[in-house]
């Protein structure tokens, strides 16, 4: 086979590396006004592939035969979650479709109401001392 196809599935997988890099899944940080800093969280899928063939020439005198083939490739880069480190905490603020079930809607305000009894507890304890 020709050295062709190794030679373009070398560019595809060299020009997805130059379009993903790890600012792709961990975005820059953004620091609010009032000292917040977010963090995007995404999520990358990369596919490529590629194929070809050397094929016979009709013409005898040919030292070399043709090659016919192509590569490609893709990136799709999905957000998943934002992170909020806010006063020494950080939570996770996830960016999904909405919770379809009620269980799904108590799961996902576990991480709130543990911060709400925290902080309440926190209060108390600092009020009795």
């Amino acid at each position: 086979m020709s050295q062709t196809l190794p030679n373009m599935l070398e560019n595809t997988i060299a020009k997805i590396r130059e379009m993903v890099d790890v600012n792709s899944v961990i975005g820059e940080p953004i620091t609010t006004a009032d000292g917040v800093t977010i963090i995007p969280v995404s999520k990358v899928s990369v596919g490529f592939g590629g194929g070809g063939s050397d094929y016979v020439s009709r013409n005898v005198n040919k030292q070399e035969n043709p090659f016919a083939g192509g590569a490609g490739g893709g990136v799709k880069v999905t957000p998943i979650a934002f992170l909020i480190v806010k006063e020494g905490s950080v939570r996770m603020l996830p960016v999904a479709t909405p919770a379809n079930t009620t269980v799904d809607r108590l799961v996902e305000q576990v991480p709130d109401v543990l911060d709400k009894i925290a902080a309440f507890v926190d209060s108390h304890t600092k009020k009795a001392e």
